[in-house]
């Protein structure tokens, strides 16, 4: 069995996820709550297996290599360190990522 990592999610990431509840809550409480609960689930099944997420396609323009689950619509953002795996942002897949909480440690 693989090594454990562990799962960091960045004060960004949580507020991330708490938008999008609120905004899915508007019109369906309980379809809010799986769907978090959902990106949640992908989220924690990184601490066995983080580099089976892909690499962003912006990747190239940061120099960096941030990796990003999809579920629906939305991008789980993280960076792989070590036995670290930090969760940067969940946002909608059409917005621009802000590389400034990217690139902050």
């Amino acid at each position: 069995m693989p090594a454990k990592y562990r799962v960091e999610i960045t004060r960004h990431a949580e507020a991330d996820l708490e938008a999008i509840y609120a905004y899915i809550a508007q019109d369906t409480p309980a379809a809010a709550f799986e769907f978090v609960a959902a990106i949640e689930r992908q989220i924690s099944s990184l601490e066995r297996f983080p580099l089976r997420a892909p690499v962003i396609p912006e990747a190239g323009e940061l120099g960096v290599s941030y990796r990003h689950l999809i579920h629906g619509v939305y991008r789980t953002i993280l960076r792989v360190e070590g036995r670290r795996v930090y969760i940067l942002r969940v946002i909608h897949g059409s917005r621009l990522l802000d590389l400034g909480i990217l690139l902050a440690p």
